[in-house]
């Protein structure tokens, strides 16, 4: 590595934008000496700069300001939940009353915290910096365990029972949780008698309810409820027969009538009616009538929060409109499972929801949990920790009842939307495995690259194949092999169709079950295929996953191809890591190393390491800097004028990534300062001009690139892989924002030529090992670092690691696949 010799002496102001987001105890000072090389990752996409909460809000309790800003963290009780408005790619009026619905107060302006949270609707991810220490005063990131580890809890029940010499932090918690609810048990049978929650319940719904009550009161829920250890696989309801359209429709815009009367039930309750439109869209018909029924469903809304949500209450029910409120503990409940969703779990444990529903001022939170659990708003499940097997400890099974499974079990809650989606796509799984039709004659196709992928193709229906840039020719050769034998086969890519890779004729993931690509449908909905092979696999979420899994025909091979060292999917779930933990296919780990000093350096990160590469043809360039104006300024430089003069690179082939939207050197500020030099206008169309290199985001999760061709009354055109595409007037500000400087999430599954990684001093928190790992990927022939993190981005690499999400694909994996064989 280097320092870069093409560009002129920094200048530590030029081009420097205001730092508005900057946090004011942002380093500002960088090594006067070339450092290590570089890395900037983080599970979050965005970097501080992405600004907090701001001053807590008032709770309708009257709580004290330090209880909300706790509760306003992840339930978890370590860090920040996203809002609504990272979910949808469209912001829902991201500055419009986000703020505001309790006071009826204008949007937002400008650099302000709603801007802040739409900057992540390209990305899918939390823009916000973890929270500061837990109320309770335990350390941040005590409670993660507890969302995403696998005990119950780590903390003392709230009956106050410690953990007992030789008992476990695990059995302490579950220990205490029965002290608690037998407590509540009985102040409830004093009060009014037994609670009829969940009596219109019947079949499954009616057993899981009956099973979390066996808990509480004590007692061992039923073991054919939750989990058998040999459930028989379900198989997965078929697709529609006809292919969907060729693009996915937005969802029907609500009647005028019914947006009027959304507006004028807002106006009676104090709120902006700029939610209108947002509210009726969230709620479907009826809007005005639900909302008026139970008006905590305003936080379905993107960007609502719970404190404005209870001031909306408030001025439509009157004193009625308690924190106690039975709808109250529902909304919050689907609120948070929603939040903790943007952050990647697919459901959380029931301690840490009820510990967030006491934090925002719920009295009972157990009781809100059952109540929400027996109106069928949330599902809830118990999920065996450890391995099969007899209760340990005693060394004589005859003491065990009938043999019974003593596993202890987590108590897990969830959305209907994604539980579904997770057990829809492990019966898709089990049922490849399965199904797999009779084995080609492989044998000629047994050598050569990708022979071991082959091997294992000709014998299973189902593989998963990973490993770095270069392994992707070995999922290339398996297509080969499998043409040669009149297979009918196919490559899906989550990124834009061949962009910037080596993927042959790859179509996208997204375009191919919309319809727009790939095979057509038999009569039962499913792809007309013989092999499937899925490259990214890494960035499918468990909804896209499932969809993808169902199309899939009963006989056919699907392979899921990746890199398990990237950030993971923007949506919710961990489906690739997921289907590696449960063991139930045969993995095939690629040999073949990235070359040159940017695989050396791309590979040292991926297991914690950050080599000094020797890199003689300046592959690899550090570019020290002091402060966030100089990173600017070289950033542009590099750009427009070193990569260009001494590799022959155009600047448009030149991609700059960061780890943040806001701060004084995210993509905002950046993209301005390259736009001055590349394509200057008056961005007379929203803010861009024809030519403009732009990302697209259709939903979250995908940007696509794309130039700026025109603008008229349909609203903004883009040329995006040489197809037109057609923005909304409406839409444009939350689905289009300049692209030559991306986060890393944005930049996933798309390689360029040149990459300029910028490192600004108030990234370091913002950094791990598997943002480094995918932003430093991205190069294909040269990687310059603008570097001003110092000590943090080796610290990052050797130290942090991806955030745990919490789900429950590989518990369903296991089960399945331990009834297979135990049926054969």
């Amino acid at each position: 590595m280097s320092t870069d010799p093409e560009a002129p002496a920094p200048t530590a102001d030029a081009g420097a934008p205001a730092p508005e987001d900057a946090p004011d105890s942002a380093p500002d000072s960088a090594p006067d000496s070339a450092p290590e090389p570089p890395a900037p990752g983080g599970a979050e996409e965005t970097g501080p700069a992405a600004a907090g909460d701001g001053p807590p809000e008032p709770r309708a309790d009257g709580a004290p300001d330090a209880a909300e800003a706790e509760a306003d963290a992840a339930p978890d009780g370590s860090e920040p939940v996203p809002d609504g408005s990272d979910a949808e790619a469209d912001g829902a009026q991201p500055e419009a009353g986000a703020d505001a619905a309790a006071t009826g107060s204008e949007p937002a302006a400008e650099g302000s915290e709603a801007e802040a949270r739409a900057d992540a609707a390209a990305d899918g991810v939390d823009p916000m910096p973890d929270a500061s220490a837990p109320a309770d005063g335990s350390e941040p990131g005590g409670s993660e365990a507890a969302a995403d580890g696998a005990g119950a809890g780590a903390e003392p029940g709230a009956g106050g029972v410690e953990a007992a010499p030789g008992v476990s932090e695990a059995q302490a918690e579950l220990a205490a949780q029965k002290v608690e609810r037998e407590r509540i048990a009985r102040r409830k049978a004093e009060r009014e008698g037994p609670v009829d929650a969940g009596a219109k319940l019947s079949g499954r719904a009616a057993d899981l309810l009956a099973a979390v009550r066996a808990v509480e009161g004590g007692g061992k829920p039923p073991s054919a409820v939750f989990f058998d250890e040999a459930p028989a696989p379900r198989r997965a309801a078929p697709a529609p027969p006809a292919p969907r359209p060729a693009a996915v429709p937005a969802p029907a815009a609500p009647t005028a009538e019914d947006t009027g009367a959304v507006r004028a039930l807002l106006a009676r309750g104090g709120a902006p009616e700029a939610l209108a439109g947002p509210a009726a869209e969230a709620l479907g018909e009826g809007a005005a009538q639900r909302l008026a029924e139970d008006p905590w469903l305003l936080l379905s809304v993107a960007g609502v929060r719970p404190a404005q949500a209870d001031g909306f209450a408030q001025a439509l029910l009157g004193p009625q409109a308690g924190p106690a409120d039975p709808r109250r503990g529902t909304a919050l409940l689907g609120w948070l499972l929603a939040r903790a969703a943007l952050k990647g779990h697919t459901a959380l444990e029931a301690p840490v929801l009820e510990k967030a529903l006491a934090q925002y001022g719920v009295p009972a939170p157990a009781e809100a949990l059952e109540a929400a659990i027996g109106d069928g708003a949330v599902l809830v499940f118990h999920e065996p920790l450890g391995e099969p097997g007899r209760n340990e400890g005693d060394g004589d099974d005859a003491g065990d009842e009938d043999g019974e499974d003593e596993r202890p079990v987590r108590v897990l809650v969830g959305l209907e939307e994604y539980a579904l989606a997770e057990e829809s796509l492990a019966d898709g799984l089990a049922r490849l495995s399965a199904t797999f039709g009779p084995a080609a004659d492989w044998s000629r196709a047994e050598r050569g690259p990708g022979a071991e992928l082959i091997r294992a193709v000709a014998g299973h229906g189902l593989v998963v194949h990973t490993g770095g840039e270069a392994a992707r020719a070995e999922p290339a050769a398996l297509l080969a092999a499998a043409g040669e034998l009149g297979l009918r086969a196919l490559l899906a890519a989550h990124g834009p169709a061949g962009e910037a890779r080596d993927a042959g004729d790859a179509v996208g993931v997204a375009e191919l079950l919309a319809g727009a690509q790939g095979p057509g449908r038999d009569a039962d909905g499913r792809f007309e295929l013989d092999l499937l092979v899925v490259l990214d696999a890494p960035q499918l979420d468990v909804e896209t996953a499932a969809a993808l899994v169902e199309s899939v025909p009963d006989g056919a091979r699907l392979v899921l191809s990746g890199d398990p060292g990237v950030l993971g999917s923007a949506g919710p779930g961990r489906v690739f890591a997921d289907v590696l933990a449960a063991a139930a296919c045969p993995r095939i780990v690629s040999r073949t190393p990235d070359p040159g000093p940017l695989g050396e350096l791309v590979s040292g990160v991926g297991i914690g390491e950050l080599h000094q590469v020797d890199a003689p043809g300046k592959e690899i360039v550090i570019v020290p800097v002091r402060d966030a104006g100089e990173a600017v300024h070289r950033t542009v430089q590099l750009v427009c004028e070193s990569v260009p003069r001494a590799f022959g690179i155009q600047a448009q082939d030149v991609q700059v990534i960061t780890p943040g939207h806001g701060g004084s050197a995210g993509t905002r500020a950046l993209n301005a300062a390259l736009k001055e030099r590349l394509n200057p206008g008056p961005g007379r169309f929203g803010g861009f001009d024809p030519g403009d290199r732009v990302v697209h985001v259709p939903s979250p999760g995908r940007a696509l690139p794309a130039r700026v061709v025109t603008a008229d009354a349909q609203g903004l055109h883009l040329d995006a892989a040489g197809g037109r595409v057609v923005v909304p007037r409406e839409r444009v500000e939350s689905r289009v924002r300049h692209g030559w400087a991306l986060t890393a999430h944005q930049a996933v599954g798309a390689r360029w030529p040149a990459v300029v990684v910028v490192l600004p001093g108030d990234a370091a928190e913002a950094l791990s090992r598997d943002w480094v790992y995918t932003a430093f990927g991205r190069a294909e022939r040269h990687l310059s670092v603008v570097h001003g993190v110092d000590q943090a981005l080796p610290r990052a690499v050797a130290e942090v690691l991806p955030k745990p999400r919490t789900t429950r694909l590989t518990g369903l994996l296991r089960a399945l696949t331990a009834a297979q064989e135990q049926s054969v």
